[in-house]
């Protein structure tokens, strides 16, 4: 659960310096929690939500809910008696007084060094295979993807993941992930279909979710818009920018990039972060897809749904152009819609209106 890992990463890095027991329990603001996650799209956030009823029903979570608005998640709360539970299940469990000894007594690595002194709460086998790895040297390692390092050190794919919000990792003076592990995290591969060959020579179109993903898909099947149509999923297409090279070789060269997804400030951040990283990259920025903003504007007249994050800044839907005037008021009403209003039937019947 994607929520319950940022959770847990936040409590470690609020309680890991402390020497005594924490006398209030941890609580996260809900939409804090979704940002800092990057669980930003409708479909991510309405997971999040059933993963987070679901913690709170096994007692693992405490749900503050919204006042006057009973399906709205205003705080989570990670209860005191619960805490040990937390760390069992992300095993970071404090040493035992023997481990601790081991600990600060052992010849660690110069790159280990701080784990005599610092609180890290991990097993000292598990210190130990880290630095066995560092003792090896690194200069002429490739990078490789976290999970096969991680695989390599622990026997388990996942570890680095959970361990790259612990102190282990925290700046200026612990381990940094590429310099001393060669590796780096990866982005989810976009998944996208080729345009028909009529449309060889058209944009590139990217959808935020998957219910539009496929609509679009059967739209561009029939009617030749698009070169190719991708799957943004959320905010992973910001990482997914890395594998746009691929798909343009395959298509044949570089296109222009439009962008279609849901009308909230999250949802504006996706594409413009994505475009800052693509030209960094030397490819072409992510534009909006105007005539779909358009239509979602237009369809979703008085049908949005309440939005209860922070304002966001006054030039957030200037990438819009001449949409960002109804985006800013449709925001300033403390509303968001989502883009599946421009579904299959209304695709299928506002061709001309194009």
């Amino acid at each position: 659960m994607p929520v319950a890992c940022e959770m847990f990463a936040q409590w470690q890095r609020a309680r890991g310096a402390r020497a005594q027991p924490a006398s209030r329990p941890f609580s996260r603001s809900w939409e804090d929690l979704l940002e800092d996650a990057r669980l930003v799209s409708a479909m991510e956030r309405q997971e999040a939500e059933r993963d987070a009823g679901v913690l709170a029903n096994a007692g693992w979570l405490e749900l503050k809910l919204v006042r006057y608005k009973s399906h709205l998640i205003e705080r989570v709360v990670i209860p005191l008696a619960v805490e040990a539970r937390w760390q069992e299940a992300f095993g970071f469990v404090p040493p035992s007084d023997e481990e601790a000894r081991q600990i600060r007594e052992f010849p660690w690595v110069t790159a280990l060094g701080f784990g005599r002194e610092a609180r890290l709460n991990l097993p000292f086998a598990e210190l130990r295979k880290l630095n066995e790895f560092l003792q090896q040297s690194q200069e002429e390692r490739p990078v490789v993807p976290i999970k096969e390092r991680s695989l390599q050190i622990f026997g388990d794919e996942k570890r680095l993941d959970t361990l790259l919000g612990s102190a282990l990792f925290r700046p200026p003076d612990r381990l940094d992930v590429q310099r001393d592990l060669r590796c780096e995290l990866i982005g989810v591969p976009l998944a996208w279909k080729r345009g028909p060959a009529e449309a060889s020579a058209r944009p590139l179109i990217v959808l935020e979710n998957a219910a539009t993903w496929h609509s679009y898909c059967r739209w561009n099947a029939e009617h030749k818009l698009f070169s190719g149509v991708i799957y943004g999923d959320g905010n992973r297409f910001v990482d997914g920018i890395r594998y746009l090279p691929d798909i343009f070789s395959e298509i044949g060269g570089l296109r222009r990039i439009v962008y279609f997804g849901d009308l909230d400030p999250q949802g504006l951040l996706i594409p413009q972060e994505a475009s800052a990283r693509a030209q960094a990259a030397g490819l072409p920025p992510v534009e909006p897809d105007l005539w779909s903003y358009g239509r979602l504007l237009a369809l979703g007249e008085g049908c949005g749904q309440p939005w209860e994050g922070e304002p966001p800044s006054s030039t957030l839907c200037d990438w819009l152009g001449d949409l960002a005037e109804p985006v800013r008021q449709l925001f300033a009403s403390g509303h968001r819609l989502a883009q599946e209003h421009v579904g299959w039937e209304v695709l299928v019947s506002e061709l001309s209106g194009m």
